[in-house]
């Protein structure tokens, strides 16, 4: 049996989730908090003109945009968009529109420069 279901995060069911603070205007609901050296799984809901400051990854990190679109230094990624970042890589995230991003890391990143 799944340990977590939720259905629908395609077509906009994630709109239904309770989303709790994260960063400065960044919410997060928990689809699987870490834990026991499991990765984490979570929505990260970001309001328009959010960001996240320059952080290294620690382990891998994997990230399907679900609703607008989230950039880095590398580019913009849509609606359906699949990003993968390996352990060791930096950026910082940013997002003009507003996004929502189903993510999973495998260990919590490491923030390089609050300033940013």
């Amino acid at each position: 049996m799944p340990e977590a279901i939720r259905e629908g995060l395609t077509f906009d069911g994630w709109e239904q989730l309770p989303f709790g603070p994260f960063r400065e205007n960044v919410t997060i609901h928990w689809i699987r908090p870490f834990e026991d050296d499991q990765p984490g799984v979570a929505l990260l809901k970001y309001e328009a003109g959010a960001s996240v400051p320059r952080h290294r990854h620690e382990g891998l990190e994997t990230i399907l945009v679900l609703d607008g679109i989230q950039s880095d230094e590398l580019g913009n990624y849509a609606k359906g968009s699949y990003v993968v970042n390996v352990a060791g890589t930096e950026h910082s995230v940013w997002t003009r529109t507003g996004c929502v991003v189903l993510i999973q890391w495998d260990r919590p990143v490491t923030i390089l420069d609050a300033h940013d």
